[in-house]
């Protein structure tokens, strides 16, 4: 096992931008494009433009109680080419391969769980996970208008939202296809879109909105029989419409809501009071309600995505201090046990205060979750140093009412250093990332409660070329 990290290492530093991004950030994926020859002929305007590419190395392990070592070594790399507007309209398309350049048997349900591998497996082709060279999709392949601070984009593209986001880790994004409309300026940003179809992280297909909820795990139904959701729901589509407000001094307000034709609705609010350097402390409030829309997708109670007899609300708040080069937050969320907090895995990560990368309190109620951040970010070096630690009271896990994946309670604690390079190896990054969350509820010694859920460390180091 030591031969084999020691070659990750080695592997991550000869090929490969960090991918976490806060939800309220347009993405930044590709980082900055290298022009083109240009051209007044409007003519040949579709055939110049902006190229960029990007090389990523992405290792990760799992050490879980009682088990062996699992690993993955992924490789790959991709371009994204956008054209000379004419007449303010342009193209865009990118597309990205991946490559299994070494790992630990992914095919193998754990002997103790029974399940497949929850972490490495997502970096390939989790709905093949015998797939280790033909890991590749469109990405982006889009139009769009734009003129002045107004953009309207038609096609598959990358969007960042609370409830639709491309979500953290693993080699790729989830890119979602459909009619996008943005108005931003400095102050505010208003958006507005239709979404039919979604390639979820950690897969390469493209998916209509109904049969994209399932690809992931998809726990147990309130009674604790399996879901049976997966191929069973009737969805058109996702309307998602929202703004993020600057209209009083120093403070943002956001309103986010999705309608999940036949299945759901997700509202957000948000005010968020912005630090300054005679005020360095701030504050941030969330409110999140969801309700069911006809029968949650499916008639069948035990194949509905969202139980009609449920409905969920969620309520956060942070308070924190930016002193020098430090960030410092205490963060709390709380869902009530009026039912699961549901949002599709396959779509994005959790928009709570509380939300530390490797775990999700998607998928249940009754939680009250306290987290402390800390951020430090050098003033003379291209360092950010992201900690994290949290404690997550959860239902036991038998509660199937409120916990859909059986997850007890834990302590999480995280680190995150990230390094851009500069001068003779400007385009490089470098990110480091190392979680591990303890068991606090009862597991009842049984290893599906425990096993890739707590008692487990976990390991990412991530490098990326961009050029």
């Amino acid at each position: 096992m030591k031969k084999l990290f020691a070659a990750a290492l080695l592997l991550c530093t000869t090929v490969s931008y960090a991918q976490h991004q806060e939800l309220h950030e347009d993405p930044k994926l590709w980082g900055k494009s290298s022009k083109l020859l240009d051209s007044s002929n409007k003519n040949n305007g579709f055939k110049l433009g902006t190229i960029h590419g990007n090389l990523r190395s992405f290792f990760s392990s799992n050490f879980n109680k009682n088990s062996d070592i699992e690993y993955a070594q992924a490789v790959g790399g991709g371009i994204q080419f956008i054209s000379k507007p004419v007449y303010h309209v342009k193209l865009g398309v990118s597309g990205f391969f991946v490559y299994d350049a070494f790992s630990s048997d992914l095919t193998m349900a754990h002997p103790l769980s029974g399940a497949l591998n929850r972490y490495e497996l997502g970096l390939f082709d989790i709905t093949d996970p015998a797939n280790k060279k033909r890991v590749n999709r469109i990405e982006e392949l889009y139009l769009q208008y734009q003129k002045n601070k107004t953009t309207f984009t038609v096609g598959k593209q990358l969007l960042n939202t609370p409830f639709i986001n491309l979500q953290d880790g693993r080699m790729r994004p989830t890119a979602a296809q459909g009619l996008w409309l943005q108005h931003k300026n400095k102050e505010n940003k208003w958006y507005a879109g239709w979404l039919n179809k979604f390639s979820p992280r950690s897969t390469v297909a493209w998916y209509h909105t109904a049969e994209s909820i399932g690809l992931y795990p998809v726990g147990v139904n309130m009674d604790g029989t399996k879901s049976g959701y997966k191929n069973a729901l009737e969805s058109s589509g996702a309307a998602l419409v929202g703004a993020e407000l600057n209209i009083l001094k120093n403070h943002s307000i956001q309103v986010s809501n999705l309608w999940v034709q036949n299945i759901f609705n997700s509202s957000l609010m948000q005010l968020d009071k912005t630090p300054t350097t005679k005020h360095p402390y701030y504050y941030g409030l969330q409110l999140i309600t969801q309700t069911v829309v006809n029968k949650g997708g499916n008639n069948d109670a035990a194949k509905t995505y969202f139980n009609p007899n449920q409905s969920s609300l969620v309520m956060g708040a942070r308070l924190g201090k930016k002193l020098g080069a430090w960030d410092y937050s205490l963060n709390y969320t709380r869902i009530t046990k009026k039912g699961r907090y549901l949002m599709p895995r396959e779509w994005g990560r959790d928009p709570f205060y509380t939300f530390l990368m490797g775990e999700r309190n998607e998928g249940v109620g009754g939680v009250s979750a306290y987290v402390l951040k800390a951020k430090y970010k050098a003033p003379k070096a291209p360092l950010t140093v992201q900690l994290g630690a949290g404690y997550f009271n959860l239902p036991d896990v038998t509660n199937y009412a409120l916990n859909k994946y059986a997850l007890p309670s834990y302590v999480q604690y995280n680190l995150d250093v990230r390094y851009v390079f500069a001068k003779h190896l400007k385009g490089w990054e470098a990110q480091l990332i190392y979680f591990y969350k303890d068991a606090m509820g009862n597991t009842y010694n049984n290893p599906k409660y425990y096993i890739n859920k707590v008692d487990m460390g976990h390991l990412n180091f991530i490098v990326n070329f961009h050029f």
